[in-house]
């Protein structure tokens, strides 16, 4: 069989899956089909020849393409006032994706609109099509543990509780209040301690202009990066959890999202845009 006549046998085979992905990635017809044809164009100039599970990897290109849609859709910010809305499927979409819709549900679909891009990501892959957090944690740039977590933080929103208290808050302070003062000691096997070794660090591109690089993966080029640095940061609780706040000039510049995972710091996100800090909890804590 011509070899592209069959990866579009496959394709089409996954299709149905591929748009249950995307909508609940999504939420958004339209974006659904846009993500989808993305992901027969990507197929299309790839080369499978070693891939064992085709459906896997639709999945994870899927999933990917979703992802990026997210984190456009928030840095653009397009909605200013709330959230948001998934659309419903309109009356001349075919019978099946209005099952799919359905299958979902509109109040579910608003409670997933609430997590952050990774959040949504994890827990639909994982909670709702049994996608490993092994297979996740690429996706997501983050260790499989930390890939758990978002799924487990995102799990108890869905769930409509609230977030657990976590009874390591005070280790997980004294986790980045260690990082802290390696950065501004220049102590570079101190940052080596509390980094995990495939930890990566992004930042938005506000900290870009700033002089920051987009993306460091690592625990040695991390380390690098903040030896001798951290001198206007603080420790601070960001919606809830351990982070670091950047003050400047009596003001609030930079906030640093901090994943803790087995005990050391898996994820670094710095958001200087100051639009997005301000939908930020920052609660500045005071130095120990």
């Amino acid at each position: 069989m011509d070899e592209k006549k069959f990866l579009a046998e496959q394709f089409e085979a996954n299709r149905s899956h591929l748009r249950a992905v995307a909508y609940r990635m999504l939420g958004s017809t339209a974006e659904v089909d846009d993500a989808v044809q993305e992901t027969w164009l990507r197929l299309s100039r790839s080369d499978t020849a070693a891939v064992d599970n085709l459906a896997g990897w639709l999945t994870t290109v899927t999933a990917r393409i979703c992802l990026d849609m997210l984190r456009s859709r928030k840095s653009r910010r397009e909605e200013p006032i709330g959230p948001h809305v998934p659309e419903p499927v309109a009356d001349s979409h075919t019978e099946r994706e209005s099952e799919m819709a359905d299958s979902v549900g509109a109040a579910l679909l608003v409670v997933l609109e609430t997590l952050a891009p990774a959040e949504r990501l994890a827990f639909v892959l994982h909670d709702m099509f049994a996608v490993p957090f092994e297979e996740i944690a690429p996706i997501v740039g983050r260790t499989p543990a930390a890939a758990r977590q978002l799924a487990s933080r995102a799990r108890r929103r869905v769930q409509g509780a609230p977030p657990a208290p976590d009874a390591d808050v005070s280790r997980q302070r004294g986790i980045v209040e260690a990082f802290l003062a390696a950065s501004r000691n220049g102590d570079f096997e101190g940052l080596l301690a509390v980094l995990d070794p495939d930890v990566v660090f992004r930042a938005d591109q506000a900290a870009q202009r700033l002089g920051s690089l987009a993306e460091i993966r690592g625990s040695a080029a991390v380390a690098e990066v903040y030896k001798g640095r951290a001198q206007a940061a603080r420790p601070a609780l960001v919606d809830g959890e351990m982070g670091v706040a950047v003050i400047l000039g009596g003001r609030l510049r930079i906030v640093l999202r901090i994943t803790i995972a087995g005990g050391r710091i898996a994820t670094i996100d710095a958001v200087a845009d100051s639009q997005q800090i301000e939908t930020f909890d920052v609660e500045v804590l005071d130095r120990n």
